[in-house]
């Protein structure tokens, strides 16, 4: 007698795309709790430019905040445009994270003044609001085009954080961050391509 072999059933995209964002939102919520009962004594590890310590925070600053409330104003946009990107497979996802992620990071080490400190995952939303905007652009599908029109219009007005003049805000963050957003939709977006196997 035999009997059928119960398969584990696969994962899903949207599955698989609200664990990855929420995973990662999470670890942000831990650490800023960590970061709280330590009396904010991780903040040190953000980008310093042009110091051999703020090399370290080229991958440490984005998973730290100055306070919740800074935390709380990353957090959605962070799940609602992660979400979105992470929908188009989890190894596209890390990719345009990480080239946001060291973009933005070394830029701000390159360019920001000396002596300051620069921590936040807004360097992410930046680089993933102009992702989305561009990415459609670039693989000519009508559905992401229509993304990038909606993420264009919902978050759109923060883009003015990349210019200078706002006190206490890294716009150097927020300008490479979008940078590194903007490269990534153009090298590492997938392009369509037609029958003959040609660009489109």
């Amino acid at each position: 007698m035999s009997t059928p072999v119960r398969t584990a059933p696969e994962r899903g995209p949207v599955r698989d795309a609200v664990t990855l964002v929420g995973g990662f939102v999470a670890v942000l919520w831990v650490l800023e709790i960590v970061d709280t009962i330590v009396g904010h004594r991780l903040d040190q590890y953000g980008v310093q430019p042009r110091t051999d310590e703020g090399l370290v925070g080229i991958a440490t600053a984005p998973l730290l905040h100055l306070g919740f409330e800074h935390l709380i104003s990353n957090t959605v946009p962070l799940l609602v445009l992660g979400f979105v990107i992470a929908l188009s497979g989890i190894g596209q996802a890390l990719a345009v994270t990480g080239a946001i992620w060291v973009i933005g990071g070394f830029g701000t080490w390159l360019i920001a003044p000396s002596g300051t400190n620069h921590i936040g995952a807004s360097v992410l939303v930046f680089g993933f609001i102009v992702y989305l905007v561009l990415r459609g652009f670039f693989t000519r599908r009508i559905g992401q085009i229509a993304v990038g029109i909606v993420v264009l219009v919902l978050y759109g007005g923060a883009l003015w954080g990349v210019l200078p003049g706002q006190p206490g805000i890294s716009w150097q963050g927020h300008l490479f961050g979008a940078i590194g957003g903007g490269l990534a939709a153009a090298m590492l977006t997938p392009r369509r391509t037609d029958a003959t196997g040609a660009t489109a």
